[in-house]
């Protein structure tokens, strides 16, 4: 099994991708298709990780639908010819921010402090976390 903070580190990327490909604004972001492909790969790439991540972990940010995390991911994947990019735009200004500050929380938690048991189910565990 992966170290699962690995999966913050690899989201943390993404959402900073994501952030430098649009921070030209939404007007160059749809006249311009590389960018569009850019940042709708890496909320993909960004979306499945969040799949990876232990549920303790999840639990911290209740203000996160992560089912709709995933939804999102599968419809980037397999609705790709149905994509409208106003509403990917809002998802980069809207729900991204929301999801970093997210993932800043848990890698406060994860990334400072220091692991103490991997419980049976695979479930991470560390000092300063509810069990």
């Amino acid at each position: 099994m992966k170290d699962p903070r690995i999966f913050i580190i690899h989201i943390r990327d993404c959402i900073n991708r994501i952030e430098t490909y649009t921070e030209e604004g939404k007007a160059a972001f749809l006249e311009d298709l590389r960018t569009q492909d850019a940042v709708i790969r890496n909320l993909e790439t960004m979306a499945d990780v969040t799949q990876r991540l232990p549920e303790v972990w999840k639990s911290e940010c209740s203000d996160i639908d992560w089912r709709k995390v995933a939804d999102f991911r599968n419809f980037l994947s397999h609705q790709y010819l149905d994509l409208n990019l106003n509403i990917i735009w809002e998802v980069v200004k809207t729900d991204v921010p929301a999801l970093k500050n997210c993932i800043e929380s848990i890698a406060n938690l994860v990334l400072n402090s220091a692991f103490r048991t991997c419980t049976c189910a695979g479930e991470w565990l560390f000092d300063g976390m509810k069990n």
